[in-house]
């Protein structure tokens, strides 16, 4: 691999970007295709295909028969809300492969005891959510039915270019929320929309692992089904 090849590609995973490099079979040539550029790209097909299924693989192409190496960030999950979904909801994630982590002011609720093998932080969303860095590769969830901890967590989900917002409650009650971020944090309709409300697959969960399935369901639909 050439030297500029790899600068670019360290690059892009250093900073969290889905990257690829494309080599021709035929004649040995590669070159590097960062998932911005996607769009403007030849290959962009089954470049999108790819970055969606984060798998890496040979394919036909007019350009002859490439391997295209994929290189996509570890999603990300972060919860706010150390309730009994987010219980059942974490190990789901990490079995998925997402580094979770779950936000909670609440300290009786937020422990290594209740969530074992999980990154759990006792603050505020607006001092927690920075340093975790919400980025394209993120999912987001909101699971306490308290405005005072999801309305601020939600702000910087909607504020990010997190691939997925979810937000526990009945209609009325996200109509209410949705007032609030509108009429007190500036959101737009079109930024509000985002958000998956009520939570989860329509598969008529009940239980808390039930609707855990539900949002995880919900979550990999979004990630693989959409453009990266």
């Amino acid at each position: 691999m050439r030297l500029d090849i790899l600068k670019a590609l360290n690059e892009e995973r250093a900073a969290r970007r889905a990257v690829a490099v494309v080599t021709n079979q035929d004649s040995g040539e590669q070159r590097v295709v960062k998932v911005a550029d996607v769009r403007n790209d030849p290959l962009k097909g089954v470049l999108e295909e790819h970055f969606r299924s984060g798998k890496s693989g040979m394919e036909e192409t007019a350009e002859g028969n490439v391997f295209l190496t994929v290189h996509v960030p570890s999603p990300k999950l972060v919860i706010t809300g150390a309730v009994h979904i987010s219980q059942a909801l974490a190990p789901i994630g990490r079995m998925l492969g997402y580094d979770v982590t779950i936000v909670d002011p609440r300290t009786a609720f937020a422990t290594a005891e209740r969530f074992p093998d999980v990154k759990v932080i006792a603050e505020w969303p607006d001092v927690a959510l920075p340093p975790i860095g919400i980025d394209r590769y993120t999912a987001f969830v909101a699971l306490t039915h308290d405005p005072k901890i999801d309305d601020p967590g939600l702000t910087m989900a909607l504020k990010s270019d997190c691939f997925y917002i979810g937000a526990l409650g009945s209609r009325k009650t996200h109509a209410r929320r949705l007032e609030r971020l509108k009429t007190e944090r500036g959101f737009t309709d079109n930024d509000l929309g985002r958000i998956h409300a009520p939570i989860g697959l329509d598969i008529g969960a009940v239980s808390p692992p039930e609707i855990a399935v539900s949002i995880m369901g919900e979550i990999v639909q979004r990630m693989r089904q959409e453009p990266s």
